[in-house]
């Protein structure tokens, strides 16, 4: 029999998302809940609500018992674990049943085969799945570690054993690298999943990360819906994915399949479920693919899947913890047209990708349309799925990502331009947010080239973002938008009284620079003239517009807005432009503004983002060397090496191991 009430053990957009598909099914809903997500939009969502305990998650949401009472108490009759936190512990599916509780997700056997990294890569081994060289066995200590990595031969790759979500790996070219980086991930491994265990393996270069959702029901029945490319990564973490790949072909797609197919009934698996694979590049043959883990789970990125098969994934998984049979074939199943997600994060990606963490004092996302399921889309859409809302915060306690901004359409290139367009209306003011970043790898010609791999963000940005490249047409545009503006506020100004006399016309030639470069521009009845020259744009500001939409020759352009004090920052196609806007006779005398030198920080060692000093490995009067580590930071419960820029003498010391620390906080002085 179907379920009546369902409780999400989850927090954020996950939660949101579980419950807008309970409803939908005409199940009661119940949320739980952190002191830090007492006012939460998920909280406000469901039917009722539990309290569980403080902000961090060992208090709170990684607590079995109380998320067991609070279903007991709001009688909720099964428990959607989204992802993260407790969705692949095999002990909270098993206390589900124990309590007579169903558990939406796969059985815990299947949690246990799957979970355990080194385990699971024998299992799929003696599937006959494709696996990866390495050493899938218990590692002592940093020696050991070594001498295993010398073996297999480098590059290799260090994870930790119930690791996920990009936490808990590391990257070694050398020895050194090694030697650094295997207490560090031992310690990752031990921080977010109670677990230390190490395994390496051989890192495949020029790698792409393509990933099967399969989906079985509890009477043998198991399907595969196609593939994700997740190949776009940073730190390990994906940042775009999307289905299905541009790489995969018809032959591939079904080898992948099957091998995960295989994989999944081996354990006995039924539920959502992902196979993740590691894909050479260079592979001409279709097989060139090795299986890296099995997440049992709902995916981050399941609305990509959801969006070419036309399947509520969420439904689809409520219904098989029921007992009913899935209400489709392997025949059926059918992928149509193209979708796209990117994760929009609370981090700087101006500023190394720093985590940023605060109130969100503005948050106004392009709209949001419901996904078509069980019918085919004709027409491009954009979906936005979030936990957020303005006003609420950022918190350092949990994952940074804000929300999942997905298109659908019915090509790959028009879901790139959807997704271009829906990321210039994004709205976010508060903390750091990478809206640009995103906007500006939908724009590179390698990705919209296809030619991906898990290094592209590294290989392209390899001295970090500094904003997307604009065309001079595009900053013309924007010189034109910013005099508009400025010409629309000194109108304004002069109706109000005392500012600019009543007899006063507002200016209508203005001097716009922009990266550097002036630009005239002319506003009048007969049109824009930009540096001379007619320009084609038809706009409509009202002063105190945070979004302009401006119609050009052969194209739309919508443009955040924000007042200066010398003019406009404005922010389109993936950068932010300061625009200073002055009326032309006064811009020639502008060289005599004072300019403002920042001060020398070069001799302090600050804190890059807010968080916890793990470790701190110098003490006063110790000598530095370029490029040896300071100390260690650890945000969003990832661990951050700061390194010494130059030679120098450590001349005090501001801050201990275990303090918390917040942005820009010395940690110590340099000489």
């Amino acid at each position: 029999m179907m379920f009546k009430k369902i409780l999400v053990a989850n927090r954020g957009e996950i939660a949101c998302r579980v419950m807008r598909t309970a409803k939908k099914m005409g199940l009661a809903t119940v949320a739980v809940y952190s002191d830090a997500d007492a006012r939460s939009p998920h909280v406000l969502m469901a039917d009722e609500a539990v309290r569980l305990g403080p902000p961090p998650a060992g208090e709170s949401y990684l607590l079995a018992e109380l998320i067991l009472d609070a279903a007991k108490i709001t009688g909720a009759d099964c428990i959607h674990p989204g992802y993260g936190f407790l969705s692949e512990r095999e002990s909270f599916a098993r206390a589900c049943a124990d309590a007579g509780i169903a558990f939406v997700g796969p059985p815990p056997n299947a949690i246990a085969a799957m979970g355990d990294k080194i385990e699971s890569k024998k299992l799929a081994k003696a599937a006959g799945v494709n696996v990866v060289p390495g050493f899938l066995g218990e590692i002592a200590d940093t020696d050991e570690a070594v001498r295993i990595a010398g073996d297999i031969g480098y590059p290799v790759m260090m994870k930790a054993s119930a690791g996920g979500g990009g936490k808990g790996m590391r990257l070694a070219y050398s020895e050194q690298d090694v030697r650094e980086g295997f207490e560090a991930t031992k310690r990752e491994g031990l921080a977010s999943f109670g677990d230390d265990r190490v395994f390496i393996e051989k890192f495949i270069e020029s790698p792409r990360h393509i990933e099967i959702q399969v989906m079985g029901d509890q009477h043998g029945n198991i399907l595969y819906l196609g593939e994700r490319e997740c190949s776009v990564q940073r730190r390990h973490q994906k940042v775009v994915e999307e289905a299905p790949s541009p790489f995969v072909t018809p032959a591939m797609r079904k080898a992948m399949g099957e091998q995960a197919v295989a994989l999944a009934r081996a354990v006995g698996y039924y539920s959502a479920g992902t196979v993740e694979l590691i894909v050479s590049g260079a592979d001409t043959t279709g097989q060139g693919f090795y299986f890296l883990e099995m997440n049992t789970r709902l995916q981050v990125e399941h609305p990509v899947t959801e969006a070419i098969t036309g399947l509520d994934l969420v439904e689809l998984m409520i219904r098989v913890a029921a007992g009913e049979k899935l209400p489709l074939t392997q025949d059926q199943v059918q992928l149509d047209g193209w979708a796209i997600e990117n994760r929009v994060y609370a981090e700087d990606p101006y500023r190394g990708f720093l985590p940023s963490i605060g109130r969100l004092v503005r948050y106004d996302p392009p709209a949001s349309e419901d996904t078509p399921y069980g019918q085919a889309a004709t027409e491009a859409y954009v979906r936005v799925d979030d936990g957020v809302a303005e006003g609420g915060e950022v918190s350092m306690f949990y994952d940074p990502m804000i929300a999942k901004l997905i298109t659908w359409a019915p090509t790959r290139e028009a879901a790139i331009d959807e997704q271009i367009a829906a990321l210039d209306a994004f709205e976010i003011d508060g903390p750091g947010n990478n809206l640009d970043f995103l906007s500006a790898l939908m724009q590179h010609p390698r990705f919209r080239d296809g030619a991906l791999t898990t290094g592209f963000i590294a290989e392209e940005y390899p001295e970090g973002f500094h904003g997307a490249p604009a065309s001079s047409e595009l900053l013309k545009s924007l010189a034109a938008i910013a005099a508009f503006a400025a010409t629309a506020e000194a109108d304004r100004a002069r109706r109000i009284d005392g500012q600019l006399g009543k007899r006063l016309r507002p200016p209508s030639a203005w001097t716009v620079r922009i990266d550097g470069v002036d630009h005239d521009v002319s506003i009048s009845t007969d049109g824009v003239t930009v540096d001379g020259a007619a320009h084609a744009i038809a706009l409509e500001y009202t002063p105190g517009d945070r979004v302009v939409n401006a119609e050009l020759a052969d194209s739309d352009l919508t443009v955040r807005i924000a007042r200066t004090r010398t003019g406009f920052k404005l922010t389109a196609r993936g950068a932010s432009h300061v625009a200073r806007v002055l009326p032309t006779g006064v811009a020639a005398f502008a060289h005599h503004l004072i300019e403002k030198v920042p001060p020398d920080l070069s001799k302090f060692l600050i804190a890059p983002m807010p968080g916890l000093l793990v470790r701190l490995d110098v003490g006063v009067g110790d000598e530095v060397q370029p490029g040896q580590p300071l100390a260690v930071v650890e945000a969003m419960k990832m661990e951050n090496i700061l390194r010494a820029e130059k030679a120098a003498t450590v001349k005090s010391v501001e801050a201990k191991a275990g303090d918390s620390l917040a942005v820009d906080q010395v940690i110590l002085e340099l000489e």
